[in-house]
């Protein structure tokens, strides 16, 4: 069950934008409550579309038609209005400032439905369901390393690659690479995230070659 929990912080899409992608983020906020509390916060101007609390309770806080404020200054295959073509997902977690931890199966399994749910709305490309970080990689590092991605993509959402045969570039499957090193770490929190240290090693060159396989 969704339960209505609205939020202020919202405006119009623009009139042309398809909503193409799709945004998962943690709170990085002590407790539920609090993370609820600010992104209904009128004076805070952020919100997300959906929170999914550690127990797999969803609130809905904008509406999918509406721009939710949740992703901020990002950029993706040089389109920078992110919140315009994009649904936000909050997942409840402390974050790495407050004893960030792996995410219950109770959440996961909520998000898992809830992504199922927003996919079968709307025409998101698997390589365009994403993370905080992947998209504003100088400024997030959300949902980070434990977070468990791999099991998205074989419940259908989003990708997770096998080794590819050539090499590719980060800035070819969408990262901003202006700061590249950070870049790189973004794609490692979000496809390698046993070792994160900004190096395109040949390992992180053969997952991003078997991403680049899985684009259209």
């Amino acid at each position: 069950m969704i339960v209505s929990r609205p939020s202020p912080s919202h405006d119009a899409r623009p009139v042309a934008g398809a909503i193409d992608m799709l945004v998962l983020h943690y709170t990085g906020m002590k407790t539920a409550a609090e993370a609820l509390d600010k992104l209904c916060d009128p004076m805070a101007k952020v919100s997300a579309h959906y929170v999914i609390d550690e127990d797999g309770a969803v609130s809905a806080l904008v509406d999918e038609n509406r721009r939710a404020w949740h992703a901020g200054v990002s950029c993706w295959a040089g389109q920078t209005d992110i919140n315009g073509c994009s649904i936000g997902i909050e997942l409840v977690n402390p974050g790495h400032e407050f004893g960030y931890k792996a995410f219950p199966g109770a959440q996961m399994d909520a998000l898992e439905k809830l992504c199922l749910d927003i996919l079968a709305r709307h025409p998101i490309p698997p390589h365009r369901v994403l993370g905080h970080s992947d998209v504003a990689p100088a400024r997030k590092e959300d949902p980070g390393e434990l977070f468990d991605w791999g099991r998205l993509a074989r419940a259908g959402i989003g990708i997770w690659p096998e080794p590819g045969r050539d090499t590719g570039a980060l800035a070819q499957f969408g990262y901003d690479v202006s700061n590249p090193v950070l870049a790189a770490m973004a794609f490692q929190r979000h496809w390698r995230p046993g070792k994160i240290d900004g190096v395109m090693d040949d390992e992180c060159r053969a997952l991003l070659a078997g991403l680049l396989d899985l684009m259209p």
